[in-house]
């Protein structure tokens, strides 16, 4: 039972040939009340075409082709548009590689009784991770502290992508202002959910390192969130100083 419906979850890829296949399978299982929309951007590996099959087989499975490789929170962000444009009152984050897994899907969906952001979170009691090396899990841990402090956000995991969010939450101006870029898409839509005072909440999961293909994160993307979210603190904080409020 899916509390708000209908419910879409996009899974943005690139590269996720092997991946893809099981990953729909378990997840139409885990929740058959739920549509899913693959967002590939015109992977090497023939993802796309991967994805065709999976949605000719299945009238649940949809497919979004986008021209190429132009950051996840934009493969994101057009999913959303898609969703939106179809009246599902619901959409899920879900990455592509495996790591989300879909059997915890439905905690995340009965959370949004109460809450209008859910974020999948490892750093909460219950919550884990499978397979991660030490220097990974202290990068995730303090990326999300970092955002946590500077920004003031009351929220453990800050750039967990696994996420289900009511349609209210994606107003014209999140869709139009949001960084569009890697992984700062999730610190900045938490962020501005918390902002705009919505009700955001976490729940534990348990994260499951990839057993196929290579990670995306890369030195740039750290770059990128780091300075990012240094000038959103700076920007919040004198905010708060000079009185403008959360404009």
């Amino acid at each position: 039972m899916v509390p708000v419906a209908p419910a879409l979850v996009v899974i943005p890829t690139y590269n996720e040939a092997a991946n893809l296949p099981p990953l729909v399978e378990r997840l139409r299982r885990a929740v058959p009340e739920v549509d899913v929309l693959v967002v590939d951007d015109n992977s090497p590996d023939g993802t796309g075409r991967v994805a065709d099959r999976l949605a000719a087989a299945d009238p649940a499975v949809h497919v979004l082709h986008r021209p190429g490789k132009d950051g996840l929170g934009a493969a994101y962000l057009d999913g959303f548009r898609w969703g939106l444009e179809r009246s599902y009152r619901c959409l899920v984050q879900m990455d592509g590689d495996g790591s989300h897994l879909p059997e915890q899907l439905p905690r995340l969906l009965t959370a949004l009784d109460r809450a209008d952001l859910v974020i999948g979170s490892r750093w909460v009691p219950g919550g884990r991770i499978v397979h991660w090396p030490r220097r990974r899990q202290l990068l995730s841990r303090g990326g999300s502290g970092y955002s946590r402090l500077l920004l003031g956000l009351p929220l453990r995991d800050v750039t967990s992508g696994y996420r289900a969010l009511r349609r209210e939450v994606l107003t014209p101006g999140l869709m139009a202002d949001v960084a569009a870029r890697g992984y700062c898409f999730q610190v900045d839509l938490a962020h501005r959910a918390v902002r705009a005072g919505l009700r955001v909440t976490e729940v534990p999961i348990t994260f499951v390192e990839r057993t196929e293909g290579d990670s995306k994160m890369s030195r740039e993307i750290v770059a990128e969130a780091l300075w990012r979210v240094t000038a959103w603190g700076i920007a919040s904080r004198f905010r708060a100083l000079t009185g403008r409020g959360h404009t």
